[in-house]
């Protein structure tokens, strides 16, 4: 059941994404010759009389695409991809990610309106007797009631931004700024640590009260949960590549598939945050100027507006076919570690 649920969560973010490349381009007038949800042999298919345009559903449900009459290639047609001015294909590129973000915006939406959101003031302490921990950030000055509004200098509004600045911040005294009657104060705090995957992360060790919810307050905590996910996304990147993280920290599909499965069993709460993360990633992760993302064609495109000359067709493809075989290997090296961390 839970590999089903995720198998049809990833049809839906993909199927969600080739919509916004699809309706954009449909909009654009483009020639449209497949829209495919997954990749592989083709399991069912229908071409339509009127536009000619074949949808399919292929057996790996890992990808989709929408294949565009001059999208990689040089075309005849009129209407082809590469006919169109540089702001239609860069609206149309852009339009994929842009529909997963907006879907992990409107997921996150529906959790602050429906599901508890913690704010940053302090309801009360976790027992060093229950943490385990030797310390308490209570030793540092912080005090029941206190509303922290910055952490090492970062304006933090919900307590999502909090716990996040403080696990990745925290392994070093930190400078937290509180409201404690009506005074602005900064303390020196020192937080507890743990050790999660090799890598030590600082611990939020308090409870927070909850978010009074007006109409503001929820557009302001929905765009700040949501935001954070997207900084999430681009600071793990960095982290990854400075070497704070290692592979074994990075998912693939399988990977990915277990997390939800797992989230599933717990309820719907999890499993919509959970979801919303990964429609506002693969968003994110898309835009990133990599050959065959995207991003990368994005950066064609925007080098093809400021020097008003089109790069050459084969170049771009050669560009993008050694781009995708670097994907598909790190991918490929991704799922044998997804597996084997399964199985083990």
């Amino acid at each position: 059941m839970f590999i089903v649920i995720a198998v049809l969560l990833f049809g839906f973010l993909i199927l969600i994404h080739e919509f916004g490349h699809y309706i954009t381009a449909r909009l654009c007038h483009v020639t449209i010759m497949e829209f495919s949800i997954g990749m592989g042999p083709k399991l069912v298919w229908y071409e339509s009389k009127k536009t000619g345009i074949k949808y399919c559903i292929s057996m790996l449900p890992l990808g989709g695409y929408v294949s565009m009459a001059g999208e990689d290639e040089e075309s005849d047609d009129p209407n082809s991809f590469d006919k169109k001015p540089v702001w239609q294909r860069l609206i149309i590129t852009f339009a994929g990610a842009a529909v997963n973000i907006i879907a992990g915006f409107i997921a996150m939406a529906f959790l602050v309106m429906f599901t508890r959101v913690g704010s940053t003031e302090i309801r009360g302490f976790i027992s060093t007797d229950y943490t385990g921990y030797e310390i308490s950030s209570m030793d540092s000055g912080l005090m029941v009631g206190d509303e922290i509004i910055k952490v090492d200098g970062r304006r933090v509004h919900v307590y999502d931004e909090l716990a996040y600045e403080i696990m990745r911040k925290g392994t070093e005294p930190l400078e937290v700024t509180v409201i404690r009657d009506g005074q602005e104060l900064d303390l020196t705090v020192v937080f507890p640590k743990y050790e999660v995957q090799g890598q030590v992360v600082g611990d939020i060790d308090f409870v927070s009260t909850d978010l009074v919810k007006t109409p503001w307050s929820v557009i302001a905590a929905t765009f700040e949960k949501s935001w954070l996910v997207v900084r999430m996304c681009w600071e793990s990147i960095f982290d990854l590549i400075s070497g704070r993280y290692s592979l074994s920290a990075v998912s693939g599909p399988v990977g990915i598939s277990a997390a939800i499965g797992e989230a599933a069993k717990f309820g719907l709460e999890p499993f919509v945050y959970l979801s919303a993360i990964i429609t506002i990633n693969l968003g994110v992760m898309n835009l990133l100027p990599i050959p065959a993302l995207d991003g990368g064609r994005i950066l064609f495109l925007l080098c093809e507006l400021v020097a008003r000359k089109k790069l050459p067709s084969k170049l771009e493809a050669n560009i993008n076919a050694v781009g995708l075989l670097l994907l598909l290997g790190l991918s490929v090296v991704i799922l044998i570690k997804d597996v084997w961390t399964l199985v083990a």
